[in-house]
């Protein structure tokens, strides 16, 4: 970590201007239905009120608006679900830019300000200087937490840091240490989960972990594309056609590279998907009406046997459909097999973040990453721009 971070920045009496992750789920009465990243941001947030900062002002974004005002993604629900947890005012603005808006935080009694959704602005995303410039002048401070932005060269993530000194948060420098300690110089075994809709999501994963790795466990509905790859029917399962010889390609270095490569044995399948489906259990070969929606039992065996002894677990992409219960054993099985495991347990943000929560397992887990997309670019290798534009120690 050779960033700074809040620890090393002197705060008191200054205006904190903190990019935070509150791009949270909703539901139609837009009630929050799941406050895991809000809650992810309260060390720094309550480190930097601690610590003496004369005004905290927050920025997010929620949802995608196109930049253009959506009232569904206002930050209302955010600034209440704040004040909850924190137990103290939080003043929700209107609008993150524009006139006015200092003289507003100025004269606010409350230290806690929540700035409106940042991509109200189509500037936000076009990470537009102007735009980059008037959030800055409502700090003294940048400090980012927001990990799930990080991969996005945006106005709050990396614009902003050519007008302020910037640090990272507790959670940004958290996710940095855990997913950085993986590329490095993970304890061994280590095994990799990967799941999931498409291969062509993981190419960059498995290209850059493959020779760190002892083994690969493929489940989800990218296992099908493998099972295709080496010769067997897989009915109307998903496939991408298109990555068929990348499939063959990755099993063919794995082999050379003495890497194992572990894919489903048998599989639950449907005629259709839906709540109501009933399901049955086939081997590797999947009759041609039929659609796999998860691992069988003898495949969450197998892989459960795979991980035993293993010190170091990344697991990134969902088994099968596990919205639904009836197709979430896999899934299921495979977190509550990590959950007793007394291995280094990193879950890779998205969907198998939402799993771990679903079966009430987070706090089993070593770390979970609240980035999906930040969290594959980052275990690709890739230089994340919100973290490569932070100050340098």
């Amino acid at each position: 970590m050779n960033k700074l971070t809040v620890r090393d920045i002197e705060i008191k009496a200054k205006a904190v201007l903190m990019r935070a992750d509150f791009n949270v789920p909703q539901d139609e009465q837009l009630n929050i239905s799941d406050d895991t990243r809000i809650r992810a941001s309260l060390p720094t947030i309550k480190y930097i009120l601690k610590n003496g900062a004369k005004r905290l002002i927050l920025m997010s974004h929620l949802g995608r608006p196109k930049g253009k005002v959506v009232d569904k993604y206002r930050l209302n629900s955010v600034a209440k679900r704040l004040q909850e947890l924190l137990g103290q005012p939080v003043k929700k603005l209107d609008d993150c830019t524009g006139s006015g808006l200092q003289a507003v935080i100025a004269a606010s009694s409350e230290n806690i300000i929540l700035l409106e959704n940042l991509r109200f602005h189509a500037e936000e995303e076009a990470n537009d200087p102007k735009f980059a410039k008037n959030l800055a002048s409502l700090g003294d401070i940048f400090v980012n937490d927001a990990f799930g932005t990080a991969h996005r060269a945006h106005a709050s993530t990396e614009g902003i840091t050519h007008y302020l000194k910037s640090a990272a948060g507790f959670l940004l420098e958290k996710e940095i240490q855990y997913l950085g300690d993986i590329l490095a110089s993970p304890q061994h075994p280590f095994i990799v989960i990967l799941g999931g809709a498409k291969v062509s999501d993981k190419i960059g994963v498995i290209d850059n972990l493959l020779p760190k790795c002892d083994c690969l466990l493929i489940g989800g509905a990218m296992a099908y594309t493998f099972l295709s790859a080496k010769g067997f029917k897989i009915g109307n399962s998903k496939l991408e056609k298109d990555k068929l010889d990348l499939a063959r390609d990755i099993l063919t270095k794995a082999r050379q590279a003495g890497k194992e490569i572990v894919l489903p044995v048998d599989n639950l399948v449907v005629d259709k998907i839906g709540p109501a489906a009933t399901g049955d259990i086939v081997g590797e070969e999947i009759p041609d009406t039929k659609i796999a929606v998860d691992i069988g039992p003898a495949t969450i065996k197998l892989f459960q046997s795979k991980l035993k002894g293993a010190k170091t677990v990344l697991w990134n992409g969902p088994m099968g459909i596990f919205e639904m219960d009836a197709f979430a054993s896999g899934t299921k099985g495979i977190a509550q097999s990590l959950a007793v495991s007394g291995a280094t347990t990193l879950i890779g943000g998205g969907d198998t973040a939402a799993a771990v929560v679903k079966f009430g397992l987070e706090d089993k887990m070593t770390h979970i990453s609240t980035g999906g997309g930040a969290c594959l670019e980052f275990l690709e290798g890739k230089v994340l721009p919100g973290i490569a534009a932070l100050t340098d120690k």
